[in-house]
């Protein structure tokens, strides 16, 4: 079914059309069950992009940038004319979605609250007005007398904010507790209970009327939620509802990458060095008990499984470590069913996929459990010591736990990457296997350029099983590596030839132009 007409497709006032909704109220629409679920994960790259950037602590400019860039990259439509429904629908749908408890409904106020301040200040004055209009503010303008009474106040404020003022700069008078982050970054000229703001300012007075709007409809959404629609839905769109708040946005690993592969002798050592703190810590406790409870063998059987550990190796794997806690006989029973049933071979034969960090954030893990997110369910003195067994250094656990403590896990997840591999991981962690993949990826390179540094020199190519165990490929392939890296390397030389003869010539020919002027000159 074609999603028809919207209840509002844009604002209209005093003859300006803006495509900026404010949401006031659901629109009337009927839209595919797909699109429906698509739109609203659009929405949440948007989202979940703004959340990474303020976590990043990213200035205002940039995050305006930011803000803008995922905004064009994400909710565009190959129809135009439906760009303004998309907007609309994805809002209201990540509304049900987030409205469930305290935690989610913060979260998306947060997120949609910083996407409009973004929004609106990107449009022009005129358009601005007509969306200030369309809230129904009391305020006027000042008039010409009650501006000049006040303007050497004014202009003071403006040059202390590093602000430019004009004359026919146009201000709003307004009860001063309507601009509360004006008031708080002294930015704003307050008298007799009123500030006045400038045009250029009324962006705070705009998301004040737009947060509290939000704040509210989001409580009046989820007691909807619990008393009507979740049981009303409960087998179309109850399962897509809950399922997007911890959906995960980033690419597959349900299959590990093109010949990557671990065997069970290097298994040790991996997961020392590339394996991120939650399965680390599992990993660990497996080790030390010879047991995980179900959740625990799920989250690290999975990106086990998506890490290269063959169906073979994964069942050999875990009857080692549970064989000697409940015997071989009673594994064979109770538990490899569950390891086959992950890789597909068991039940409906589902390609399972390893869980995100989103998943494992979210999730409860109860007493006797290791399973979950140690940025969030660890105590600060067990995290501590956890981070300085990775071998993180003082500076950087401190900055870490400032993250946790600001409930960015997943940006504290990134920074223990970038202190463990002493490189920057500028997409950040949203994934256990992507945070292996890309030590592993770290880790190869500084391996291949110790072993090509050793091999060359040699009359031929210098090769054992060292070699291959540490560049994990055949002779072949090896030699195919150092043919390009060799080639790699003539092409930049020829390039730098090139480079330092253009200059020369550019060289010689202003000298013959120097020499020639000259000549004129006697």
């Amino acid at each position: 079914m074609e999603a028809v007409r919207s209840q509002r497709k844009s604002s209209v006032s005093n003859g300006v059309v803006t495509t900026l909704p404010l949401y006031r109220s659901a629109p009337l629409l009927e839209v595919r069950l797909e699109d429906f679920e698509l739109y609203a994960i659009d929405r949440l790259r948007v989202l979940k992009g703004i959340s990474d950037g303020l976590s990043r602590g990213k200035k205002p400019d940039e995050m305006e940038k930011l803000v803008l860039d995922l905004w064009k990259t994400n909710m565009r439509h190959q129809h135009s004319s439906e760009v303004v429904n998309k907007d609309i629908i994805s809002h209201f749908v990540l509304r049900l979605v987030y409205c469930r408890t305290e935690e989610l409904r913060r979260w998306f106020l947060s997120m949609e609250t910083t996407l409009f301040r973004y929004r609106f200040r990107d449009e022009a004055p005129e358009v601005q007005r007509a969306l200030m209009a369309e809230f129904d503010l009391p305020y006027k303008s000042v008039s010409n007398a009650e501006y000049e009474s006040v303007k050497d106040k004014l202009n003071q404020v403006a040059r202390a904010i590093g602000q430019s003022t004009t004359t026919d700069a146009i201000f709003y008078k307004v009860p001063f507790e309507e601009v509360p982050e004006l008031v708080a970054g002294r930015r704003v000229f307050i008298q007799k209970g009123n500030a006045y703001i400038a045009m250029n300012q009324v962006v705070s007075l705009v998301i004040t009327q737009f947060r509290s709007h939000l704040s509210k409809a989001l409580v009046l959404t989820n007691r909807k939620w619990t008393s009507m629609i979740r049981e009303q839905e409960k087998d179309r769109l109850a399962p897509i509802i809950e399922a997007l708040s911890t959906s995960y946005l980033g690419p597959d690993y349900s299959q590990p990458r093109e010949h990557a592969e671990i065997s069970l002798k290097d298994i040790d050592q991996i997961a020392k060095s590339s394996f991120p703190l939650c399965m680390r810590h599992l990993f660990e406790k497996l080790r030390e008990d010879h047991h995980l409870k179900h959740g625990g063998r799920m989250q690290l059987g999975l990106f086990l499984k998506g890490v290269g550990l063959k169906l073979d190796d994964a069942l050999a794997f875990w009857r080692a470590e549970f064989s000697r806690k409940v015997g071989a006989e009673r594994f064979d029973k109770e538990y490899a069913y569950g390891i086959r049933h992950n890789y597909g071979k068991e039940g409906k034969r589902t390609d399972y996929t390893p869980y995100s960090c989103q998943k494992i954030i979210s999730s409860a893990p109860g007493v006797g459990d290791h399973h979950g997110c140690p940025y969030r369910h660890f105590s600060e003195e067990n995290l501590r010591a956890a981070l300085t067994r990775m071998g993180v250094g003082n500076r950087p656990l401190e900055d870490v736990i400032d993250k946790v403590r600001n409930r960015h896990y997943q940006l504290a997840c990134t920074l223990t990457f970038e202190a463990v591999h002493g490189s920057s991981c500028d997409a950040g962690v949203n994934h256990p296997n992507q945070y292996y993949n890309d030590s592993q990826r770290i880790l190869e390179s500084q391996t291949t350029k110790e072993v090509l540094g050793v091999s060359r020199g040699y009359g031929d190519w210098w090769w054992n099983e060292e070699v291959q165990g540490k560049v994990k490929a055949n002779k072949a392939a090896y030699v195919k590596l150092v043919e390009s890296k060799d080639e790699e390397e003539k092409r930049t030389n020829r390039e730098g030839r090139v480079r330092v003869e253009e200059v020369e010539e550019a060289m010689h020919r202003m000298n013959r132009e120097e020499r020639s002027g000259q000549t004129k000159s006697r």
